[in-house]
Formats: structure tokens, C-alpha cells, sequence
């Protein structure tokens, strides 16, 4: 045997070690298939994309079920739609969001639900209902969202109705209490919705402005007969 044959390379037997031109169409698929079943073999920005297409999956999965299954999302759309102001699956959007939301109505825009932010389907179920009384109060009562007053009682129906200060979600939030919880945690939270309005100048304008629209608006269950 020459010295020059005794020398040469063998063939590797992984074929992820050989040249990318002799591995075969199908082992690409194999390993691109694995590597984004396991997360291994990807890149931080391939991870990244895997994730968002993973959360964006479930939460359009999610929105389809609720809108054609939830009584309590089927309920407002249908009077959405008496309203005048019909929402349809394009006008809910799923997009990932930071850690101090978990959906948004917007006049111009409709609704956002924040993709990354759902821990179960119940979670996105009481969210969209949240956004779809806004956007029920300003379909029906041309709510001013400039104006704290117009804002807070939107915020005050809104956690009331949705299902958003139910005793269980409270519980998860760090919250116990037996005596007028439900109430507690509407104030509480229609306060911190309110803060975040640009108009805002202070946490006592916020406070103010809850307590100013509170009996009223808190009595008011449309388009319910009761709080759900």
C-alpha cells in the first residue's frame, strides 16, 4: 500500500459531520425537525423565533376556541355586533408584550392579547372579555379615553364584569381576603389602569377619579343582567 493511500481520511459515519454537500435532503429535515423539537442546535435568535411562533400557535388557538365556544365571549360579541360595532377574528390580535400587560384596547387598533403572557385558556378567556367591555363601553357610550372620569368607569366594568378579580385569580395575585374582596380588587385595579392613562398626573388624580365614577359605575352590569 502506497504511503499516500495509507494516509487518506476516512469517510465520518455521523452525518452531521460530513460536508454539507453529501448529506441528503432528507436527513436535513431529520435534524432541523430535532433540533427544534429538543432546542438543541439552535442559535439564541433561532430559539427566540421558536418561542414566538409556539406562544402566537396557542394564543390564535385559544382566541378561535373562546370565539366560538365561550358563552361569555360569544355573549359580547353578539352585542358588539348589535351595537353596530361587529369584532371579527382579525381584530383581535395576538403579539408578544412585557410582563406589565396581558391584552389592550386600542379605538384605532381593536384588541391585543399578549401572546407570551397566558398561563391557561380560562387566563386568556377573562383577559379578552376585559378588553371586549371596553370595547363595548366605546362603541355604546363613546367613552373619551382622555378623560380619567370616562376611563376609570370603563376600568371599574371592566374588572368587574370579566371575571378579572374572581376569588381564585386573587388568590394567585397574593391577595386573601374574605370581606369584600371582589370590590377591593376592582378599585384596586381600575386605579392602576388608570395611572397608566397619559392624562395621569399623580396616583391621587387616579384614586380620585375611581372614587368620583365609583357607585355608578359599579352598579352598571350592561350588557349583563348581573355580574357574570
Amino acid at each position: 500500500m502506497s504511503a499516500s493511500s495509507s494516509s487518506s481520511s476516512t469517510t465520518p459515519t455521523d452525518p452531521s459531520e460530513q460536508p454539507e454537500r453529501l448529506r441528503s435532503p432528507a436527513f436535513e429535515r431529520w435534524r432541523l425537525s430535532l433540533s427544534n423539537f429538543t432546542g438543541l442546535g439552535l442559535s439564541d435568535e433561532e430559539k427566540e423565533r421558536r418561542v414566538l411562533e409556539r406562544d402566537w400557535d396557542k394564543c390564535e388557538k385559544y382566541k378561535r376556541d373562546l370565539m366560538s365556544n365561550s358563552p361569555m365571549i360569544t355573549f359580547l360579541l353578539s352585542h358588539l355586533k348589535h351595537s353596530g360595532c361587529e369584532f371579527d377574528s382579525s381584530a383581535i390580535q395576538c403579539h408578544p408584550c412585557p410582563e406589565t400587560r396581558s391584552g389592550g384596547f386600542s379605538p384605532d387598533h381593536g384588541i391585543l392579547m399578549c401572546q407570551n403572557r397566558f398561563f391557561s385558556k380560562k387566563h386568556m378567556e377573562d383577559t379578552l372579555s376585559h378588553e371586549l367591555i371596553h370595547a363595548f363601553d366605546h362603541c355604546r357610550f363613546r367613552v373619551d379615553w382622555g378623560n380619567l372620569r370616562h376611563h376609570a368607569c370603563s376600568e371599574i366594568r371592566a374588572a368587574n364584569l370579566s371575571g378579572d378579580c374572581r376569588w381564585t385569580r386573587e388568590v394567585k395575585r397574593g391577595f386573601y381576603s374574605f370581606n369584600k374582596q371582589h370590590q377591593a380588587c376592582v378599585k384596586r385595579r381600575a386605579i392602576l389602569s388608570v395611572l397608566a392613562n397619559p392624562s395621569c398626573k399623580s396616583p391621587e388624580m387616579a384614586e380620585k377619579a375611581v372614587n368620583e365614577v365609583w357607585e355608578s359605575c359599579f352598579k352598571d352590569t350592561r350588557p349583563f343582567d348581573e355580574i357574570y
